[in-house]
């Protein structure tokens, strides 16, 4: 346990050399965000790899509790603005809390007790279990969030990309009490299912989000509160799923959500570092490989991820067909190719002669959390599934025909047009793993290209 009035001694270095400081923490979910923070590594990663996470967008963290309110009294007020919201009136709550009541109000979700959240069978658990990447850092969250669990009367929870827990850890008597909400191993805890949540929520927005008593849109859950963060796959932007700490609702602290974040980008780092390592694996082994191939020709982990290449212009990574197989292929970036599968990962050898530029397009939104974009030619096909954020502007660009600027795009996406720089980035990435597929100034889809969006 750790003192609700921690006291950290430590040295810190000076020109004249080291001084003695204390650090006071007023309570212990303070003292453990400042024990995770410390820990986080700084980015030891290329430009173009710290961009392929650009999913895990800048943390924009908002306690559910304003600062130096009184929690009672905010839970009253949460409470008429519920009951105000349900009776069709005025959402007088914050925007991100109002957009999820809207769209359970929109799907019809009964407020007073939702949808059955039925869990999964014991062997489905352990199928997901051992299928999650999550598996490979739940060491870090244990470390970072089980003692504050113990210390703060809450609960660990672990959940995958479709909301469904995985694992539960924490104090016994708050896990009784989550029992009786459903709240348990393989149940699902989505949006539609429960309503408004921390976990439900934070998959949607894929941010970090802390939510509090009438917050909640299920009534059942208004003496609850949450704190989550998604967790991302470093290599390519997909959201794996969520951690988060739960409690009763006296167990708000408007540090939570930070110290939620921070473990959270603590295991995508051990996600990044674990990358790196099978990379330079994968080098091991593309090295002598090239020596034997004539013409240009690169090695790539199944991602994409370049290991090695010879005779090709610099690149970080290869957008893949999904799934890809050996033999014959074709990529945006380099037209025919031939793919040979190593032990972790394929050598591609484009072809030495011209083949026909991609005439179709197939941008597939229909699905928010599997779009995908298809795009063929004489020369062959190619299907990859796209990042919220480029499916994003794929879509933009496939209703603006005649193009968008960057400012205008800024806008579309962010609701800012003085986002340029990202746009540009963006656009940048988008341009050289689809080769004639986009044009520039303005941004737009190229003029032989027919586009057929489907949502």
């Amino acid at each position: 346990m750790v003192d609700s009035n921690a006291v950290v001694k430590l040295e810190i270095s000076t020109p004249k050399g080291h001084r003695p400081v204390k650090l006071a923490f007023t309570s212990v979910t303070d003292f453990h965000t400042w024990n995770v923070l410390r820990k986080l590594p700084a980015q030891r990663v290329s430009p173009a790899a710290a961009k392929a996470q650009d999913e895990v967008m800048p943390r924009q963290l908002e306690p559910a509790l304003p600062a130096g309110a009184d929690p009672r009294r905010h839970a009253r007020l949460l409470a008429r603005a519920h009951a105000q919201a349900m009776e069709g009136g005025q959402l007088a709550v914050r925007s991100v809390i109002g957009q999820s009541w809207q769209r359970m109000l929109g799907q019809r979700l009964n407020p007073d007790r939702g949808r059955d959240p039925v869990p999964l069978a014991g062997d489905e658990i352990d199928h997901r279990r051992r299928r999650s990447p999550l598996a490979r850092v739940l060491p870090v969250l244990r470390d970072g969030l089980t003692s504050v669990a113990d210390d703060t009367a809450t609960i660990m929870v672990v959940v995958d990309a479709d909301g469904r827990l995985l694992w539960r850890e924490g104090s016994a008597r708050v896990r009784i009490t989550a029992d009786d909400l459903g709240f348990v191993e393989g149940a699902c805890w989505s949006e539609e299912t429960v309503g408004t949540n921390a976990i439900g929520t934070a998959l949607v927005t894929k941010r970090p989000l802390q939510v509090y008593s009438a917050e909640h849109f299920v009534r059942t859950h208004h003496t609850w509160t949450c704190s989550a963060a998604p967790i991302h796959d470093p290599r390519d932007g997909r959201l794996l799923g969520i951690v988060d700490l739960s409690g009763p609702a006296r167990t708000v602290h408007p540090s939570t959500l930070a110290l939620v974040d921070a473990v959270a980008r603590l295991a995508q780092a051990q996600l990044r570092d674990d990358h790196l390592l099978d990379l330079e694996r994968l080098r091991v082994v593309a090295a002598p490989t090239l020596t034997r191939v004539d013409g240009p020709a690169l090695v790539t982990d199944p991602h994409g991820w370049v290991a090695a290449a010879a005779g090709l212009p610099p690149v970080d990574r290869v957008m893949l067909p999904e799934p890809a197989a050996e033999g014959a292929g074709w990529l945006p970036a380099f037209g025919s190719c031939q793919l040979e599968a190593l032990p972790g990962g394929w050598l591609i050898r484009p072809a030495t002669t011209g083949s026909a530029p991609a005439t179709t397009a197939v941008i597939d939104v229909a699905n928010p959390r599997y779009a995908t974009l298809t795009v063929s030619g004489e020369s062959g096909s190619w299907t990859h599934r796209l990042s919220h954020r480029h499916a994003e502007i794929l879509r933009i660009l496939a209703v603006h025909r005649d193009g968008r600027s960057a400012s205008e795009l800024s806008s579309d996406l962010f609701g800012d047009p003085s986002r340029t720089v990202t746009v540009r980035a963006e656009m940048s990435r988008l341009r050289r793993h689809l080769g004639g597929v986009l044009s520039h100034r303005p941004y737009r889809f190229a003029e032989h290209v027919t586009v057929d969006l489907r949502r």
